[in-house]
């Protein structure tokens, strides 16, 4: 399986509204900054998660966005298919003409191992993720960063 960019950053920037959206709604330039996602490409993510009812947002001052239900309730399959993302190892996306017009001779094997991939994605919840200590220590090393540049961006303009 290759899972594209486009379904490892949708990930990626769940995961950071989840550890970050606690208080406040959090705005897309915010996780642009901290996990250096493009914030065009983060607007069209979110737009189809925001369809797809992952996502909230509020709008105007102090807006920006929040999960639309606990980080338990969204798995991470649930997040690659709202982007469109196919989990599937198999050429033919599982339709079954691989081999002219109809399955090879591995496609079984393949659209075995496509189910076993989506149940264990589907199986991992954000919450999950939130609660690994290898994700906090990150968090918590991109946040000091984040103040970081905060601080030199505030110092050169003074």
């Amino acid at each position: 399986m290759r899972l594209t960019t486009k379904g490892r950053y949708a990930v990626t920037a769940m995961l950071d509204l989840a550890l970050h959206a606690k208080e406040k709604p959090i705005t897309l330039a915010d996780i642009s900054q901290r996990q250096g996602i493009s914030l065009s490409y983060l607007e069209q993510l979110f737009s189809r998660m925001r369809k797809q009812g992952l996502v909230a947002s509020a709008r105007g001052p102090g807006g920006g966005y929040r999960l639309s239900r606990d980080a338990n309730d969204i798995n991470i399959a649930q997040v690659i298919t709202a982007v469109d993302e196919k989990v599937s190892v198999t050429r033919c996306e599982g339709r079954g003409d691989c081999h002219n017009g109809g399955p090879c001779l591995t496609h079984e094997l393949w659209c075995n191992l496509s189910d076993q991939i989506y149940d264990f994605l589907n199986g991992i919840s954000l919450g999950n993720l939130v609660e690994e200590q290898h994700v906090k220590d990150v968090a918590a090393r991109q946040q000091i960063e984040q103040e970081q540049l905060a601080s030199e961006q505030q110092a050169a303009t003074a």
